[in-house]
């Protein structure tokens, strides 16, 4: 039967072709467009693996670069029961790189405390160093910078030379490399030189980097330091309360810019707004002036950022679907209708209802495994040439399973495109079928 049905579709081989070809372009699609969301996965849990420490930042900061907490918390961190040693930071945009505007992908200017850096039992940077050296304690107060193997290939620099990063030589020591997207990013400097360069207040950092002591349970760690900080305020307000200090800055200005007339409807809109917003007063998470967050706390922000994406790619894989399937329907509809006079003599000659809806539905599977095996082929091979030609931009990534289910389910749309007109031809009688041929 598998051989009867291949035969009959070569017999119309352009018809077949082009509905092999609808369905391929939609599996690609498909594996091409998922293979985004399972790279964003991938890459998230490969680069918080390599992080087994736990982050200390300013309660509501997205990342480190928007969190600022008091430099001298991180002696009072280091006490806490469970912490081996305590890392301060700061990570700043770096805006120009050799003349040049860095928009996509962003480059950061990275501080850390070298003493404390070096005496981690691991540190990610360190242990992924390819070239050069890692930061020393003689690199304290100098521009002797480390920095990734995609910021070294994009400015075409290596160790022994400079790179000008917003104004100022960087002398490149080193060079690491730890494969993920979002970890190969930075600058490694000396904390007190990016802060100069930054222009930030010597008396604050971006976050904290706590490894803790072996066998330490890192929930009950993070538990333990914000329970150390509550009721807290970090100098200078939140994040919210800087939120709320523009809002009242801009009904300000706009009081003062309106014209005179208008000037008690003003008043009135400025007390009405300044009413909402003692009466909606913002709400953090605990009450506790720092967040601490492991691994897991990032891959789950993470994943939830992947599940949105996933509906946005169901729907674009959706319409290719959809193409597809009537594709195979209208070759299958055309090929049933030219063999009216075929399927008459068959029936006549003894086949039966379920012999006729056999060999159509083998021939619209034959068209969705074949195009199932093409489209995620295609699709694997796309995704190995986009990671080879922009590996420094983004990062695809078509698991097995992912190639699996590309197959598995082209052979469904197939059969489904199939049954109806397999249905509508079984049912008709021999000499009805020959009578319409």
């Amino acid at each position: 039967m598998w051989r009867f049905a291949f035969r009959n579709l070569l017999t119309r081989p352009m018809r077949s072709l082009l509905s092999l070809l609808g369905l391929t372009v939609a599996i690609v699609g498909m594996v091409g467009l998922f293979s985004v969301a399972e790279g964003i996965d991938e890459m998230v849990h490969k680069t918080f693996k390599a992080i087994p420490g736990l982050a200390v930042l300013q309660p509501g900061a997205p990342i480190p670069i928007f969190s600022r907490l008091p430099k001298a918390w991180g002696e009072e961190i280091a006490q806490v029961e469970g912490v081996h040693e305590v890392n301060a930071e700061i990570w700043a945009r770096a805006h120009i790189i050799d003349d040049q505007p860095v928009f996509n992908p962003p480059r950061f200017l990275f501080g850390t405390d070298i003493p404390s850096r070096l005496r981690m039992n691991f540190a990610v940077y360190r242990e992924h160093m390819v070239e050069g050296r890692f930061l020393q304690v003689d690199d304290i107060g100098t521009y002797r910078a480390v920095i990734s193997k995609p910021i070294a290939e994009e400015f075409e620099v290596k160790v022994g030379e400079f790179l000008n990063v917003d104004g100022q030589d960087l002398e490149i020591v080193g060079i690491y490399s730890c494969g993920s997207l979002l970890l190969d990013v930075a600058i490694l400097l000396d904390i007190g030189v990016v802060k100069k360069l930054a222009r930030m207040d010597g008396e604050f950092v971006s976050a904290f980097y706590v490894e803790p002591n072996p066998g330490v349970d890192r929930q009950e760690l993070g538990k333990r330091l914000s329970a150390q900080f509550k009721d807290r305020k970090v100098p200078g307000g939140s994040p919210l309360e800087v939120l709320q200090g523009l809002s009242t800055l801009s009904s300000l200005q706009t009081l003062l810019s309106a014209p005179k007339q208008d000037a008690s409807k003003s008043e009135k809109k400025s007390a009405q707004a300044s009413r909402v917003r003692k009466n909606k007063k913002p709400k953090l998470k605990s009450d506790s002036s720092i967040e601490v967050r492991s691994s897991d706390d990032w891959a789950v922000e993470f994943k939830r950022f992947s599940a949105d994406l996933d509906i946005f790619l169901i729907v674009l894989t959706s319409i290719g679907v959809t193409i597809a399937v009537l594709s195979i329907v209208n070759t299958m509809l055309m090929s049933v209708t030219e063999r009216f006079i075929e399927f008459g003599i068959l029936k006549a000659n003894g086949w039966t209802n379920r012999n006729v809806l056999l060999l159509i539905t083998y021939e619209s599977a034959l068209l969705g495994i074949l195009g199932g095996l093409l489209g995620s082929g295609i699709g694997w091979i796309a995704t190995i040439v986009v990671n080879a030609n922009w590996h420094d931009r983004i990062h695809l990534y078509a698991s097995p399973q992912l190639l699996i289910f590309g197959v598995v389910f082209s052979t469904v749309l197939g059969i489904l495109g199939g049954l109806y007109p397999a249905i509508w031809a079984s049912r008709m009688m021999p000499m009805d079928a020959i009578r319409r041929g």
